[in-house]
Parts: structure tokens; sequence; C-alpha cells
């Protein structure tokens, strides 16, 4: 059975960055595409980035454009997301979740949360201003 286990949640200061990590159990990393959503208070759950199996396709959602950057690791079957110049908005509860896309290699979603059908914890991300 495969399960993820995120964590790098922390409180920030505005303006300053975390690195969240999200690690797969069970099964290679090289098989899932993996998406990175969040909860902000009273908030619908939003994407925020995905990598595609292949890591060939990223997607990030326009608010976190050019100051977050995911990765993958296929030696520590984990997935980054690395968050600069972070945002009072950007407080959330922040979710990995995988998803084998069929087999397709080049393929990741964001705007879909409910089709991925193993998800992580969650990590807590609290940004002050």
């Amino acid at each position: 059975q495969l399960y993820l286990v995120e964590s790098g949640g922390e409180s920030v200061q505005s303006g300053g960055s975390l690195r969240l990590s999200c690690e797969v159990f069970g099964y290679s990393l090289d098989y899932y595409a993996i998406g990175w959503f969040r909860e902000g208070p009273g908030k619908e759950r939003e994407g925020v980035s995905c990598i595609s199996s292949s890591g060939g396709v990223i997607k990030y959602a326009n608010s976190v454009k050019g100051r977050f950057t995911i990765s993958r690791d296929s030696a520590q079957n984990t997935v980054y997301l690395q968050m600069n110049s972070l945002k009072a908005e950007d407080t959330a509860l922040y979710y990995c979740a995988a998803h084998d896309f069929n087999g397709l290699t080049g393929k990741c979603e964001i705007s879909a949360h409910s089709s991925y059908p193993y998800w992580g914890q969650g990590t807590q991300v609290t940004v002050s201003s």
C-alpha cells in the first residue's frame, strides 16, 4: 500500500522561506505524479503545484508562480516544495498526493484534486505578517 508523509511545515515571518518534503512509502516514486495542495482557513482545497512521474511536466498555481519550486529526488523517493517570499495568504495545511495517471509519465494536474487517490496527512504552514 502506498502512503505519503509530509514534513517541513513551520511558523515563519512574511518574506521567509520553507521547504516541504513529501516522502513516498510502499512504491517507487518513479511511477507517480505528485501534487501539492493546500487548505487555508475558511478556504477550499486548492492546487499549488504538481510534477509528473517523468519530472518533465511541472505546473504551478498563478498565486505561487515565481515563488515556489517543485522538485523530485527518486533516490530519496521524495518530492520537495521550496517556498520563498512567503506571504500571509500562503498560510494553510499543505498536503501532497499521488496519482499514476494510468502510466502516463508526462501528466500531472492541480485543478482536479479529487482525482488523486493517495494523500498524506498534511503539514501546517503559518506565515505571520
